[in-house]
């Protein structure tokens, strides 16, 4: 069976480590030099549940509270990557306006969505709490995770995370039911 389709898109304010994330995770390496990126698009395949996908991440020009939510991310994309610093104040801001920016563009009320606290690995210098962005994920009822491109921490999970998302939208994971046996 060919590996199943799924776009994905890396969203976030500048600088937050968007291509870093991205190029991590399809190349295994990490890219210390800053180059403002205009648009990437990556490719891998991978392997959830037993079920192979060919994933096509769209590494996207940084954001801010100005932009206006391109057209071309509302479309044809099954989820998204919506990623923040935990050293920038302003990149938790600017996420939470990308996120109510995507909802409008959308206009669905669940999309398959993880929220991304990058750059652990400046834990001196963190200004976001995790609590913080696990609280901002619940109200989202999205997944969420820390993980330092640079120290290649967690980055594998943002998107084994977020194709289990994409699957659950579209009906095809099985929930756990609650039931214990004792």
């Amino acid at each position: 069976m060919p590996p199943k389709q799924r776009k994905i898109a890396v969203m976030g304010y500048r600088s937050v480590g968007k291509s870093s994330l991205s190029i991590q995770f399809v190349e295994g390496q990490f890219v210390d030099s800053y180059d403002p990126t205009i648009e990437n698009t990556f490719s891998k395949i991978v392997r959830v549940r037993g079920e192979e996908y060919e994933v096509s991440l769209v590494d996207t020009a940084g954001q801010d509270e100005y932009s206006i939510f391109p057209t071309q991310y509302s479309l044809d994309i099954h989820g998204y990557v919506l990623v923040y610093s935990i050293n920038s104040a302003k990149s938790f801001e600017i996420v939470q306006i990308i996120y109510d920016k995507l909802l409008d563009m959308t206009g669905k009320v669940n999309v398959p969505i993880v929220l991304v606290g990058n750059k652990t690995d400046l834990h001196m210098e963190r200004v976001v709490s995790a609590e913080e962005g696990r609280r901002l994920a619940e109200t989202w009822k999205a997944a969420f995770l820390e993980t330092s491109a640079k120290a290649n921490e967690a980055v594998g999970d943002i998107f084994t995370s977020l194709l289990n998302e994409i699957e659950r939208a579209n009906g095809n994971v099985q929930e756990k039911s609650g039931c214990i046996i004792s």
